[in-house]
């Protein structure tokens, strides 16, 4: 990163966007308020307004200020949950990542001519300008462009262009995904458990589990390397937080260090339970990417 604002290149966004929009086949557009000229975002007050556009204006305000407090109430359950397990450092920085700025900025609101949102986020050296187009709706998942750029670009050469993904839970609407920063915590959360978890047993037992299913707690006695005891039962029967867990051996052998492994999370439900594929190679890379619900490879981008 420079002093100015992180070094997140454009074409990373760029490659969410087709999938997400093609996934609003029945499209209705959202009506927009008009609030006169510039206030500052009060985030619990723009909530209450109800729309998935209000609801991305407060979450990017919470971003630029940096307020965790106020970040997390637009995300859903799972990655709320999720996020508050990150170290204190990872969530600022995904914060960071949310508005391309290093450091807490003061964010304004205003409209683009067009009547569309629009959210400054200004720090000492540098100001981000993000406008929020209209929404997409099907069923209960909002899809929104968004445009972010520094407000010195008046050429428009640096515009990074974004779509947002919000999901509406228990009436209110919640972050579905960060552009192709996807909020898809649990299931990274997951494949580090699963990977602990047959690191553990290879540890202990001097070899690779044969399946998910000797990770699983023994229904009687003592743990064994039947049933070593490192995962809940859902998880060891390759199914958590709306994800379909697959664990490969790669190769011939089991025994010890050498021996190498795969790991993968698909979504259950596409578009659902999320929309990334991840992939665990054997070397131990995580990568990423929207497959459409199948399933995730090496040659996918990895997850930094």
């Amino acid at each position: 990163m420079n002093t100015r604002k992180s070094k997140i290149p454009g074409q990373v966004f760029f490659l969410s966007c087709a999938v997400l929009l093609a996934a609003a086949s029945s499209i209705a557009q959202e009506s927009s308020s008009k609030p006169d000229g510039n206030s500052a975002v009060a985030p619990s007050e723009a909530a209450n307004t109800g729309g998935p556009s209000a609801a991305l204006k407060a979450e990017l305000s919470a971003a630029c200020a940096q307020n965790q407090t106020e970040f997390v109430r637009f995300l859903t359950a799972r990655n709320k949950e999720a996020f508050s397990r990150m170290t204190p450092t990872a969530r600022v920085a995904l914060m960071k990542r949310f508005v391309l700025l290093n450091e807490p900025g003061k964010p304004t609101a205003s409209e683009n001519p067009a009547g569309r949102p629009v959210v400054r986020c200004q720090t000492p050296d540098v100001t981000t300008e993000m406008q929020i187009g209209g929404s997409e709706l099907r069923d209960n998942i909002a899809f929104l462009p968004m445009e972010l750029r520094d407000t010195t670009d008046t050429t428009g050469a640096n515009v990074h262009q974004i779509t947002m993904g919000l999901v509406r839970e228990d009436g209110e609407w919640k972050l579905l995904s960060l552009g192709l920063l996807l909020l898809d915590l649990p299931a990274l959360e997951v494949l580090n458990k699963v990977a602990r978890a047959v690191e553990a047993y290879r540890n202990k037992y001097l070899r690779l589990p044969e399946s998910l299913a000797n990770l699983d707690h023994p229904l009687h006695g003592a743990a064994n390397g039947e049933a070593a005891g490192l995962l809940d039962s859902d998880l060891a029967n390759g199914i958590k937080n709306g994800y379909a867990i697959r664990y490969v051996i790669v190769g011939a052998s089991t025994l010890g260090a050498p021996a190498k492994y795969e790991l993968a999370a698909t979504p259950l439900q596409y578009g659902r339970t999320g929309r990334r594929s991840f992939f665990r190679d054997s070397n131990g890379a995580v990568h990423a990417a929207d497959r459409r619900g199948a399933i995730g490879s090496e040659s996918d981008p990895k997850v930094e």
